[in-house]
């Protein structure tokens, strides 16, 4: 080999240990962002909000994939059947993670083994509302009524087997009465239906509740969170109320596939939770009454282990069944 091709090709390997570096360092392109629900919803907005502040951070875009059906399945299992190398994760939301291995009879993935919890983002309560000329004036009244007619009251939910829903259920069940279920394709849909009478009440999530009770057209009676709300520091918790039970909370986190490695899982968990102390994000979320996430992927984990269980024994004892 002639001394100047001896040069070159030293040089060149040289450069190896360089390129390869540089090929690993995560991450190196865009990363996409599955959102199992529709453009224009909470889960989706708030997905695009903190994965703006992330994309950031990172160095890299991330891109808004929304995959909506079968109550968030379609888009959970999407992360979950996605390569571990970070660059496909999601948001986990309440149902698909917590729910709705209960609720369907089959779910092709298991939201305990499938799915790597990395950050958990936010949890909001729910409001119970009426209408602002309802003569409910409290939740005993609602369940003093639901006693003498059973069969009689209805509540309102987004959909089968949602927090609205599911709210409504564990009423029942902590009370011990009967109400009927209407379900509607938007939380939105239900209020609507709400305040034109058509159903009783509903409970619905803060972000969404707050203009109807603050603009006079709905009356809230309670919060399903542990403590007041500084939003509605009026507002008494069901707890409050007498019934401790029933305290619900909205949570989703930032989620990927199993198999993702544990320095691409800190990485991740790392950006999260820095983005969540972005003033401006903080701001949006607080300002819908929203509990700020963060924490560890273990933290997250825990969370979901504990509700699941919870929420199985509310789906088994009202018998819900999907759509």
């Amino acid at each position: 080999m002639k001394r100047r091709e001896l040069i070159q090709w030293a040089g060149s390997a040289a450069l190896l240990p360089a390129l390869a570096r540089a090929e690993d360092k995560y991450p190196s392109h865009p990363i996409s962002w599955i959102c199992p629900y529709a453009a224009g919803g909470n889960a989706d907005t708030r997905s695009r909000q903190v994965s703006r502040v992330m994309s950031e951070i990172l160095g890299q875009p991330i891109l808004i994939d929304n995959k909506a059906g079968a109550g968030g399945n379609i888009g959970t299992e999407a992360i979950a059947r996605a390569k571990p190398d970070g660059y496909t994760i999601g948001m986990g939301n309440f149902a698909p993670l917590a729910v709705n291995q209960a609720l369907f009879k089959k779910l092709n993935f298991d939201p305990f083994t499938d799915i790597v919890p990395i950050t958990l983002i936010e949890r909001g309560p729910l409001i119970l509302m009426v209408r602002a000329d309802s003569p409910f004036k409290s939740v005993k009244d609602i369940v003093a009524a639901a006693k003498a007619s059973p069969g009689k009251l209805s509540y309102a939910s987004g959909g089968i087997g949602g927090t609205h829903h599911l709210s409504g259920a564990l009423l029942e069940f902590a009370a011990e009465v009967d109400m009927i279920h209407v379900p509607y394709k938007s939380g939105a849909a239900g209020a609507t239906d709400l305040m034109g009478g058509q159903v009783h009440m509903m409970f619905e999530q803060m972000y969404a509740a707050i203009p109807n009770v603050k603009g006079g057209r709905l009356r809230a009676l309670a919060i399903t969170s542990k403590t007041r709300s500084p939003l509605l520091p009026d507002l008494p918790t069901m707890a409050e109320q007498g019934y401790p039970a029933v305290e619900v909370l909205n949570w989703q986190g930032l989620v990927g596939p199993k198999g993702m490695s544990a320095d691409l899982i800190k990485t991740l968990n790392a950006a999260c939770n820095k983005a969540l102390q972005d003033p401006d994000l903080r701001e949006k979320m607080l300002s819908q009454g929203n509990e700020i996430g963060g924490g560890t992927p273990e933290q997250f984990a825990a969370l979901i282990k504990a509700e699941a269980p919870r929420w199985a024994k509310v789906v088994r004892a009202a018998k819900i069944e999907p759509e």
